[in-house]
């Protein structure tokens, strides 16, 4: 059964539109009542260490092979996997979820135990796991909760086929094998779904920005070639303008943009304190290229949630919501 859609395209009324009929302020709100905040704040630029310390540094997603019954007290520091967990049935066995767990609304009445950055270990001990999910970059808790005799799944970002090999992985560890195929498969179909829909149409040259200081063009980071971010471009009917480079993430500079000359420029950010009046600043800031495609035919959007970088059961959601941005008229 495919899932509805989650972000609908909201256009402020004040963007106007470009040559080709496009609306520049592309806006994907998260959640009502948000307050004033900056674009990017503490919270986001956690999130952006976070995707760039966990992306090609380690193997993919490993199970510790050990003889043990289906866990019955589980903490996840890893968002994408935190979801898949209640997903597939699994949220009653989970006692503890990271700082910048945030779907479902039920990871609120979790303990929190810190994330990728600053795991609290004491406050891990205390809730008495028989699994932990930890990023396999962090190795010295991996090897106190082993010395503890306490099981682990460790995990790194990878391509969409990557995410969906996890989440089999995953669900076969705790004893969900069905629960965890059917997730799988829908994201995968509803992935195919799309990529029939697009077929034929014009792939744009597109720039996926996932952090960027804010009130300006410096920091920013792209997709490279590789990677989840990569891949649901690719299947969201654009292509990458660094395509060519073999790296998950890249830092860049205006000058690079100016060279790469993108068509579209999509640009991520994951604060749900965000409002439409920032966005609308932080979307006008990209005007200091005014040479490049993107901003000259006013071809910018700004998404708004955590289900891009957190590659997970939303991940089709997010790759519709990113197609919508490309090709509008397809929907």
């Amino acid at each position: 059964m495919r899932r509805g859609r989650q972000n609908r395209a909201v256009t402020n009324g004040t963007a106007g539109r470009g040559d080709h009929g496009h609306a520049r302020r592309t806006l994907f709100p998260l959640a009502s009542g948000a307050q004033p905040m900056r674009l990017v704040t503490r919270h986001t630029t956690a999130l952006v260490a976070t995707l760039l310390l966990t992306v090609a540094v380690i193997p993919r997603a490993q199970v510790r092979p050990r003889a043990q019954e289906r866990p019955a007290r589980i903490i996840s520091v890893v968002p994408a996997l935190t979801e898949a967990l209640f997903a597939i049935g699994a949220g009653d066995e989970v006692v503890g979820v990271g700082t910048f767990d945030k779907h479902p609304a039920e990871v609120a009445t979790r303990t929190r135990v810190g994330g990728l950055l600053d795991p609290d270990m004491e406050r891990i001990f205390a809730l008495r796991p028989d699994l932990i999910i930890f990023y396999g970059s962090q190795q010295d808790q991996l090897a106190q909760v082993t010395r503890a005799g306490i099981d682990t799944f460790t995990y790194a970002h990878g391509g969409i086929d990557d995410t969906l090999s996890v989440i089999r992985q995953l669900g076969a560890r705790i004893g969900r094998v069905r629960e965890a195929t059917h997730l799988a498969s829908a994201i995968d179909t509803q992935l195919v779904d799309l990529r029939t829909r697009l077929e034929g149409r014009d792939r744009p040259r597109v720039l996926l920005v996932f952090g960027r200081q804010p009130g300006s063009l410096g920091n920013i980071y792209a997709s490279g070639g590789t990677g989840f971010l990569h891949d649901m471009l690719e299947a969201a009917g654009g292509r990458n303008v660094f395509e060519h480079v073999s790296r998950e993430s890249i830092q860049l500079s205006s000058e690079a943009i100016l060279t790469a000359a993108p068509e579209v420029i999509v640009e991520l950010t994951y604060d749900d304190r965000v409002t439409e009046d920032t966005q609308a600043a932080e979307v006008a800031v990209w005007d200091r290229l005014s040479s490049v495609p993107a901003v000259r035919n006013s071809r910018v959007h700004l998404l708004l949630g955590n289900q891009f970088v957190q590659p997970g059961p939303r991940m089709a959601d997010a790759t519709e919501a990113i197609a919508h941005a490309l090709h509008p008229d397809a929907f």
